[in-house]
């Protein structure tokens, strides 16, 4: 029976690559540059991942555990689900990543062959984060929770873009204001019906 490698060796990988990647992109890191920060032999890297978009994919469902975590702390927060989606958006606002942004969206960008299964892989994550919204906005008051749902990604979308170049704190209340007014003007006709 082979020898297994310990789990440990390939987050270490991953964690390798996930730094590289964060801090100049996919394109400009090379997998002999991911070996050698790892500090393990190639064959070992190809073990654990068979291609560099293997790699990159996983590094995508890495990524994901913010917007996860944040989700789960917004419904864990209690309240109506309008307040929760308050709080789902001072909680993105709160943790945008550092000056590159996005990690999801800039692999998006680098990848936009339809048919490439890293372009594919965050597609999903942007269709589960959409429908997870919508879950949400269903339980409100909104006429269209659809809309709703839209309307509030716009806004979270819009600081995971200007929240590298802006001041996160500033960008986090801006968007926590319009998320607050846009869930009163989506649900003032329930209120008034």
């Amino acid at each position: 029976m082979p020898r297994q490698p310990s789990a440990s060796v390939r987050e270490r990988i991953l964690d390798a690559a996930t730094d590289l990647f964060d801090r100049y992109g996919v394109h400009a890191v090379g997998m002999q540059r991911i070996i050698d920060e790892a500090g393990c032999g190639k064959q070992l890297l190809y073990r654990e991942f068979g291609s560099k978009d293997e790699l990159v994919t996983e590094y995508l469902h890495r990524c994901e555990g913010g917007w996860e975590r944040s989700l789960a702390a917004a419904l864990e927060s209690g309240g109506q689900p309008e307040e929760q989606l308050v709080e789902l958006v001072r909680l993105v606002g709160a943790s945008v990543p550092g000056p590159r942004g996005c990690p999801i969206r800039n692999t998006y960008a680098e990848f936009p062959d339809e048919g490439h299964p890293v372009h594919r892989a965050a597609q999903e994550h942007f269709g589960t984060v959409r429908e997870q919204v919508c879950e949400l906005t269903r339980r409100t008051a909104a006429v269209d929770p659809e809309r709703l749902a839209d309307r509030i990604l716009l806004i979270i979308n819009g600081l995971f873009t200007t929240g590298s170049v802006l001041s996160t704190a500033e960008n986090a209340k801006v968007a926590v204001e319009l998320t607050q007014d846009v869930i009163a003007v989506e649900t003032a006709a329930a209120r008034v019906g």
